[in-house]
């Protein structure tokens, strides 16, 4: 799609832009970013997220690891898949087809939101494995009641007419409406973070990554699939969260035999965003409780 994101033009002042890199892996270009020495780290981010999510994040867990970010398939600074095919295991093998291409084996893998699911569908399918997964307000449960029923055919309809994304764009030109979207995830972030959300949502080729991401995701098979899960996954939930119920957490915790919870205080959706460095200490911790720190 014309319009997309150039990272010689909208990337000059991104965070965190001297450890970008691209990378060319299952006939798609990255924006990856790596920083930091020590056990290998993976972050995924979210939908309608980028690597600028982890701007404060990452190099607070780069003082202990290796960290590798980058922007999903169709987000950001990365190719689309082909055909518009983003389901959620066609997600999953695309970032494997990644870790393969820059050989990296993670130690620790931590997801925000559908990341989360990504890695969960990763673990299942054996195209990783990790120490422990953690999931910062994961996503693993299909929407329940009225919403489950709209979610998925209304943004199939969307991602089908092709002038919604630019009018994702044009509102975004308003930064009240970006203020009011982050608002209703129950999260209060810096201006910083408002202004490169702005930048994102403001892309039409960026809205049409998200949107064709939220038409083919499907998590009913993910949670049958759960109770398989044989890898620890560790929940970090945001009590404010207005985007996934906190009390998923412990659905998913009676679904799957190696889960833990634990609750934020006063934050919501985009926790890791509101406060880094608390997050950091909690996925440290965890990753000592799997033997996965290297320290």
């Amino acid at each position: 799609m014309a319009g997309r994101l150039v990272f010689s033009r909208d990337g000059r002042d991104w965070p965190n832009r001297e450890a970008s890199l691209f990378v060319r892996a299952g006939g798609l270009e990255w924006h990856v970013q790596r920083m930091g020495v020590g056990p290998p780290l993976l972050l995924v981010h979210g939908t309608a997220a980028t690597t600028h999510s982890w701007r404060d994040l990452a190099p607070e867990l780069a003082r202990r690891f290796e960290v590798i970010a980058f922007d999903l398939p169709g987000h950001g600074f990365t190719d689309p898949i082909p055909g518009g095919r983003a389901t959620l295991p066609a997600m999953a093998r695309a970032v494997g087809g990644l870790l393969t291409a820059i050989d990296v084996k993670p130690r620790i893998a931590v997801g925000h939101s559908a990341g989360a699911a990504i890695l969960v569908r990763m673990a299942l399918d054996r195209l990783l494995a990790p120490g422990a997964i953690i999931g910062l307000n994961a996503a693993l449960l299909p929407f329940r009641g009225a919403a489950g029923h709209l979610f998925s055919p209304l943004a199939k309809l969307l991602v089908l007419n092709p002038l919604v994304p630019r009018l994702f764009a044009w509102r975004a030109s308003d930064m009240r409406a970006i203020e009011r979207l982050i608002g209703h995830t129950g999260s209060v972030i810096d201006p910083r973070g408002l202004a490169l959300y702005a930048r994102v949502i403001g892309n039409p080729a960026h809205v049409a990554g998200a949107l064709a991401m939220m038409a083919r995701w499907d998590l009913d098979a993910l949670a049958a699939d759960l109770p398989r899960l044989a890898i620890p996954l560790h929940l970090i939930v945001g009590e404010r969260d207005r985007a996934v119920p906190p009390e998923d957490a412990r659905r998913v915790a009676g679904k799957a035999s190696q889960v833990t919870v634990e609750y934020l205080a006063g934050l919501g959706h985009l926790a890791h965003e509101e406060r880094p460095r608390e997050v950091a200490q909690r996925v440290l911790a965890s990753a000592e409780r799997a033997g996965a720190a290297g320290i």
